[in-house]
């Protein structure tokens, strides 16, 4: 990957529907190269694809958060099946380091929120968490959500 699309990829990050002109001109470059460089880093996997979030993805859980999660043992995957089972949790990641798991969560209250910490901590497996708060999301180019 060179400049050109690492440059590309940062102006996709700001708007992933801006028109390939547009881009053009921000990059000093022919649409037909755009278009050709976006459709190449999609075949590469380099863009592995577009999304959205909307107003209704932060409004119906404004409270928000990561568990990070140490299992004992062998439990790992009981314990992400039973993350995933949960309605308020969007996320579940492996990771390396002090966590095994990464847990996406959103409520709509703080006391719902705590609820969902004590059901996790509850899990057979579960050896210790710790769990930040999401106070804002911000995004090259955008307002926070």
């Amino acid at each position: 990957m060179d400049d050109l699309d690492q440059r590309l990829l940062s102006e996709l990050r700001r708007d992933g529907r801006a028109a390939l002109s547009d881009l053009a001109g921000r990059l000093g470059v022919a649409r037909a190269t755009v278009r050709a460089r976006i459709e190449r880093l999609m075949q590469r996997g380099e863009i592995v694809g577009f999304t959205v979030v909307t107003r209704g993805d932060v409004s119906q859980a404004p409270v928000r958060g990561l568990m990070m999660i140490e299992i004992e043992g062998r439990w790992a995957d009981r314990v992400m099946a039973r993350l995933s089972g949960l309605p308020e949790v969007s996320a579940v990641h492996s990771t390396n380091g002090r966590w095994d798991l990464v847990a996406e969560i959103g409520t709509r209250t703080l006391e719902e929120f705590d609820a969902v910490l004590a059901r996790v901590r509850g899990f057979e497996g579960v050896a210790s968490s710790e769990t930040n708060l999401l106070l804002a999301t911000k995004r090259a180019g955008r307002k926070a959500v």
